[in-house]
């Protein structure tokens, strides 16, 4: 091999060495966040997972953690006690419903959409998280209203 090869060999190999250094560093691990003071997963998932700066909340239904029963009763009713839920998981992270960035809500009657404003109004502050709602033709046990989130832990 010449003196250049063997210099242009070594130059790229101190180069590259970094990046596969870093590469190895930056792969991001998963947390998982649970409370008692939410519903406990009632399939294999967990309720909310941190992975870097962001948590992602699980699909929450109006289940009272206390008493593992469904909130029946209004829209308004069973949002609220989705957002309750919500809440509850987020302070297990340490955090509040502020920080969530983002949520999609799942309606099985988009004639409940207004209603289902008034209790976010209600619960979060602006800014507001972005959002996206669907209506769904059915969800589990039956319920009116689901609500998954991503929360910043970055304040």
């Amino acid at each position: 091999m010449t003196n250049s090869k063997i210099i242009y060999f070594f130059l790229c190999t101190i180069l590259l060495l970094p990046n596969f250094i870093l590469s190895k560093e930056l792969k991001m691990s998963k947390e998982v966040i649970s409370t008692q003071n939410a519903p406990q997963a009632i399939g294999p998932y967990s309720q909310a997972v941190k992975t870097g700066d962001l948590i992602f909340i699980s699909g929450q239904i109006p289940l009272d953690p206390k008493t593992g029963n469904l909130v029946e009763g209004s829209i308004e009713e069973e949002t609220t006690q989705v957002i309750k839920n919500l809440k509850s998981i987020c302070e297990a992270a340490g955090l509040g419903l502020e920080d969530i960035v983002k949520i999609t809500i799942f309606l099985t009657d988009l004639g409940n959409f207004a209603k289902v404003n008034e209790v976010m109004i209600n619960n979060f502050v602006e800014p507001f998280p972005a959002r996206a709602t669907v209506e769904v033709s059915g969800l589990p046990l039956g319920v009116n209203v689901e609500i998954e989130a991503i929360v910043s832990t970055n304040g």
